[in-house]
């Protein structure tokens, strides 16, 4: 008969104390939403052995894919109407957010090969919302000759600006056409070509992706990169420069987890960190959960695990997502489809940003809809934040609405070894929060992953 395996032991437990799955680690990870996976499936595969503990039932945390009865239960509403169709045909985003088809993310999703685990689709259309109506942001050369958004004249420079902006290098002179975008600012760019204010504004938040009008007197350099990446994004895919995994994100932070599974991390689910323990100098060493101890030089999480000395807050995100039973006005019908309201357009400083999918990305059954208007509050009342975003659904079936306080980390976790992700921001895409997944892993392991790799490389048929 075959002796049980014995538990270990450690002279640093203290008695009456067992360990924690394996008890010694190199990093212990906080929750499994998308950042600690990311963090833990790229630590895993360099050879650190990782426990990533959650205190839910299910990976993804604040960005898990719910399904009807989840969604219910969570925002407490009671039983889901029958006419709404099977529990199992919803994977509905408590954090929705489309992927820059060349972005960072993608590239992160590349490296680490968890695209072996996922399929993903092209998002039908990116629109954006002027002077009360829903605009389709220009995909091809015909469609911006065709579009409403400009008036002929003002076409044929936004094409010049355009043709500038696609051919620009950095690190190329004879791109820069006597421009020095490190100095120039950005409405100084768009005046130079002649834009009008208008142009600017969906130009920049649009495509640009710029939350505010701060970055129009900065230094243009970067803003150009955030368009050259969505111009690249479009021109890969066609119809807009977003894509979105099938059956909801929920399947990102799953498939990080796979990642680190397959290279020896340990996952615990359902498991409460009941307090995270310090050593005499102040620096984390480990985590205690009920009457178990483990321990490791640092400790990854996000701030909903650590007290509030150790956090501050940014803000707050407002976030209704709205079952429908019809695709939105004046998107050609589009199955998945995001709008951008630029805030000056409602009388804002934040934009307003709407995403709707359906069946056709598998997180809703056939007739059904979810929509989702998120923004950052500033009114003080949520309803009056999101009323823009609201008046564009029509008819809603359902609405679940949350007001999340934002935070931040208070430090950058080398004194303490506390290394704490920020919380997703209000936008309907990630390009803000790769910048957060990309500084979290240079504090952790003290170098840039490295980002070369192209975007380009996905084999899939999107």
């Amino acid at each position: 008969m075959a002796e049980e395996p014995k538990t270990p032991t450690f002279d640093w437990l203290p008695e009456g104390v067992g360990p924690l799955a394996d008890g010694e680690y190199d990093v212990i990870v906080m929750g499994t939403g998308l950042k600690e996976c990311v963090i833990s499936g790229l630590l895993s595969v360099q050879g650190k052995k990782v426990l990533q503990v959650d205190r839910n039932g299910y990976y993804g945390a604040d960005c898990a894919s719910l399904n009807l009865t989840n969604l219910y239960e969570k925002f407490k509403a009671g039983e889901p109407p029958s006419a709404l169709g099977a529990n199992r045909d919803y994977n509905v985003d408590l954090i929705p957010k489309f992927i820059m088809a060349c972005g960072n993310l993608t590239k992160m999703l590349l490296h680490s090969k968890v695209t072996r685990y996922l399929e993903f689709k092209s998002v039908e259309g990116s629109y954006v919302y002027k002077a009360g109506k829903i605009l389709k942001v220009p995909a091809t050369p015909q469609e911006a000759l065709s579009s409403s958004l400009m008036g002929l004249f003002e076409k044929r420079r936004f094409r010049k600006f355009l043709i500038f902006i696609d051919q620009y290098a950095e690190d190329k002179p004879e791109t820069h056409e006597s421009r020095d975008l490190t100095r120039m600012t950005m409405r100084e760019l768009y005046t130079d070509f002649g834009l009008l204010p208008d142009t600017h504004e969906f130009i920049s938040h649009a495509m640009c992706l710029e939350l505010d009008e701060t970055h129009l007197e900065k230094p243009a350099l970067q803003t150009v990169k955030g368009l050259q990446c969505y111009m690249y994004s479009l021109a890969r895919y066609g119809t807009s420069p977003y894509i979105y995994p099938v059956y909801g994100l929920g399947g990102l932070p799953e498939g990080f987890s796979r990642i680190c599974a397959v290279h020896g991390g340990t996952f615990m689910l359902n498991r409460n960190v009941d307090e995270i323990l310090y050593n005499d100098k102040g620096e984390a060493y480990g985590i205690k959960s009920g009457n178990e101890m483990a321990k490791a030089p640092m400790v990854i999480g996000d701030p909903s695990y650590f007290p509030r000395d150790k956090i501050r807050p940014t803000g707050q995100v407002v976030r209704c997502i709205c079952l429908l039973n019809h695709p939105l006005n004046g998107t050609n019908n589009a199955e998945s489809v995001q709008v951008i309201i630029p805030g000056p357009q409602v009388g804002r400083v934040n934009d307003i940003f709407v995403c709707c999918m359906s069946n056709s990305l598998q997180v809703t059954p056939k007739g059904v809809y979810v929509a989702i208007v998120s923004t950052k509050a500033e009114k003080g009342h949520p309803e009056e934040d999101i009323a823009p975003g609201m008046a564009l659904l029509g008819e809603v079936i359902q609405r679940f609405t949350t007001v999340a306080t934002t935070y931040e980390p208070a430090t950058d976790g080398s004194v303490d070894k506390c290394y704490i992700s920020a919380s997703f921001d209000g936008t309907s895409h990630f390009e803000d929060d790769v910048d957060d997944m990309l500084s979290l892993y240079k504090r952790v392991t003290g170098t840039d992953l490295d980002m070369n790799i192209s975007a380009d490389s996905v084999e899939a048929d999107y």
